[in-house]
């Protein structure tokens, strides 16, 4: 976990429980706050702003996110440690929210996400990486609440041993939400027979006018992949490594914090030596 320290102390770290990121803060990007017990943070109108919220303790953590009309907010949430985390996010007409999680061990995340003003977006890249016993939880409740806006989220698991991995996800639609477009997909892979994962996607739409979808698998790594990688010289483990490297990297290189990404293909890489 070097790698994640050593980058994150590059960062601007967030200290107290209320912060504001206005046009005059940009200098200071991207920001951080490591082990928040309770954080709010406000995105000013039209500012981009670039947040990472790391646990590295076993704590509980209740997290809030306002987006005012026309902000973006590229955040990133990982876990290193085996922690509690609800998470807030507000968002506003013209905003968006691009958000990468990251589950390196034990963890429960619930994320709930509100699209309050038109043409709001939400991006969200799930990934969730359980060996040996651990069990990991991600929620997520999108709500559509006001007409012509998009979500799209793609949450990934893979468990080894005995572990549990789960993803319960919703899309609500309200009656005034027309032309929402939504999207969540699940996918997920077992390393072993004893290893067990939930996929729960779903939609609850009372809206007429939308384009909406959900789905989910559970499966094994590819055999013929594995098979084709070995014909080219390659060990089992090494081709392993790299299908499942591939497989997280899809989530992992949606990161929109550019100095996280190679750091987080690290995490990954040496939890795949325990799996």
């Amino acid at each position: 976990m070097a790698a994640i320290t050593d980058t994150i102390r590059r960062f601007a770290t967030v200290a107290g429980e209320q912060f504001r990121i206005g046009a005059d803060a940009g200098a200071a990007q991207p920001f951080v706050a490591v082990d928040p017990r309770k954080l709010c943070i406000e995105v000013a109108a039209g500012v981009a702003a670039r947040f990472v919220v790391v646990h590295e303790k076993p704590l509980a953590s209740s997290l809030s996110f306002l987006l005012e009309g026309g902000s973006r907010l590229e955040l990133t949430h990982l876990f290193l440690a085996e922690a509690f985390a609800e998470v807030v996010v507000e968002q506003a007409a013209d905003s968006v929210c691009c958000m990468t999680a990251v589950q390196a061990t034990s963890a429960n995340a619930i994320y709930k996400i509100g699209l309050n003003g038109a043409h709001a977006v939400s991006r969200m890249g799930g990934l969730f990486l359980a060996a040996d016993s651990e069990h990991c939880v991600m929620e997520l409740r999108t709500e559509h609440r006001a007409a012509d806006c998009s979500s799209d989220s793609l949450v990934k698991g893979i468990a080894g041993g005995s572990a549990v991995g789960e993803f319960h996800g919703l899309v609500y639609v309200a009656p005034d939400a027309q032309r929402t477009d939504a999207r969540q997909q699940s996918r997920n892979i077992l390393l072993s027979e004893a290893a067990r994962i939930v996929a729960e996607p779903q939609l609850e739409i009372y809206a007429d006018d939308v384009k909406c979808s959900h789905g989910a698998t559970v499966g094994q790594m590819d055999s013929e992949a594995i098979l084709y990688m070995r014909q080219r010289g390659l060990s089992l483990a090494q081709a392993r490594r790299l299908q499942i490297e591939g497989f997280a990297g899809d989530v992992v290189r949606r990161c929109g914090v550019e100095e996280l990404g190679e750091a987080l293909m690290e995490v990954v890489a040496r939890k795949m030596e325990m799996m």
